[in-house]
């Protein structure tokens, strides 16, 4: 990627992770570029939503002990 094009994805995803905590989205700025790389590869944004609603609500698994 050129620095350009590095500068402006950088840019966007301040943007984004900035419109994200003004929501009170709860997501951290990792998740978020994950999140937008899928809507870039042609994942439905609903359908993504809808899992990230879905696994807030599942309580943390236990952790296994031997």
């Amino acid at each position: 990627m050129d620095p350009e094009a590095a500068r402006t994805a950088r840019e966007s995803l301040d943007l984004a992770f900035h419109m994200s905590n003004i929501l009170e989205t709860g997501l951290d700025r990792h998740t978020l570029s994950i999140l937008i790389a899928l809507c870039e590869q042609g994942i439905n944004p609903e359908a993504l939503a809808a899992v990230v609603k879905e696994l807030r609500r599942e309580p943390p698994s236990k952790p296994v002990v031997p």
